[in-house]
């Protein structure tokens, strides 16, 4: 009896322990309903449009605006010379007064493709896309397009994927593994880091050293361009779009290191941009918003990354960079994220999983 009492005195102390543990934790998921608005197929991108529609792509290659009110679709014809290859299809879509960039994987013949970006102006039947910038050279791989779009003011930033190639992350003259930065017209600014000292760079490189950046968004409260980026086995990070500057992929390991386990380079070492957070091991982070509305208003400023490995949506508060702090808000409830937006006028946060269309609102 004596040993019975005992076994139940720890399993009392156990259950009160597993009791605290949830009721302190961090993840604070059941505050939230989530609602799925639509089934969807591999999207990818997504954008408001105006109050109830929001414009989607999926990687096999369709365009469809979603009524998130009526759940009404409407499927968008386009003339985009893509291919749908690993990693790459229709990627990134962005809307700003009645016209859409959106990223690709341009089909350049031979198996090769490249990161490439189209304009159009909005029209619910038919999409007459216009290249403005393709990421040379075209590489026959299906790794690592990156890629997504942000608009500050009158410049286009865009991030490219090293699609596999490692170093050339590290060759300004060639695009893949950098941040561009061009006009929203596809013209290339003046004041890019080649016309002022970096004479080798390409005309419109901002930023070297990325890997497969997925993540990019402009801060509302600092006027900033922010980014997230998957490392190898590990090393995933946020951090600030810094002009002439370079992350370092693939001198740099960030935490991680190459799939076989051999050891990459440093977490970080000066002469390098330092990112804001890092994620060893890997999160696999995907898109990322800085939060401005009133559904949650009390994340203001905070940035919100979502990630598709670990199926979790984490706010930073880094207005310290000596001490950023992180929640994890939710983990497991809508499967891998692969994009987020903040409705425009009410605040609410929309995801696009893996299959489907989120909304996710406070109890």
């Amino acid at each position: 009896m004596v040993v019975d009492q005992n076994f139940l005195k720890m399993k009392k102390n156990f259950l009160l322990i597993i009791f605290f543990l949830l009721l302190t934790s961090k993840s604070h998921s059941n505050n939230y309903t989530f609602t799925k608005i639509i089934d969807l197929d591999e999207p990818w991108g997504s954008s408001f449009i105006n109050n109830n529609e929001i414009i989607i792509t999926e990687k096999s290659g369709k365009i469809k605006i979603i009524n998130v009110v009526s759940k009404e679709v409407t499927g968008i014809k386009h003339n985009l010379n893509f291919l749908e290859v690993g990693q790459g299809g229709l990627l990134d879509i962005i809307h700003q007064d009645s016209t859409l960039w959106i990223s690709y994987s341009e089909n350049r013949g031979n198996s090769k493709t490249s990161t490439s970006i189209a304009i159009a102006q909005l029209n619910k039947q038919e999409l007459n896309f216009k290249n403005i910038f393709q990421a040379n050279p075209p590489i026959n791989s299906g790794y690592h397009f990156g890629s997504r779009l942000a608009i500050k003011g009158d410049y286009l930033y865009a991030s490219t994927g090293e699609r596999g190639q490692g170093m050339i992350a590290q060759d300004p003259t060639k695009h893949p593994g950098s941040i561009i930065r061009i006009y929203t017209d596809g013209s290339i600014p003046k004041d890019n880091p080649k016309f002022e000292g970096k004479k080798n760079w390409l005309p419109e490189i901002y930023q070297i050293g990325v890997r497969n950046p997925q993540g990019l968004t402009l801060s509302d409260y600092d006027g900033k361009i922010y980014l997230s980026n998957h490392g190898a086995k590990g090393g995933d990070w946020f951090g600030e779009v810094k002009k002439g500057e370079n992350y370092g992929w693939k001198i740099l390991g960030w935490g991680g290191e190459n799939y076989t386990g051999t050891k990459i380079g440093p977490k970080w070492k000066p002469g390098f941009t330092k990112a804001i957070q890092y994620w060893v091991p890997s999160i696999a982070t995907s898109a990322i918003a800085i939060y401005k509305g009133n559904e949650f208003k009390e994340w203001n400023g905070h940035a919100l990354i979502t990630s598709l490995k670990d199926k979790s949506l984490r706010k930073l508060i880094f207005n310290d960079l000596s001490s950023v702090k992180e929640d994890l808000i939710f983990k497991n409830r809508i499967g891998r994220i692969r994009d987020i937006q903040i409705h425009p006028s009410n605040g609410k946060i929309f995801f696009l999983s893996e299959d489907a269309l989120w909304l996710m609102e406070k109890n």
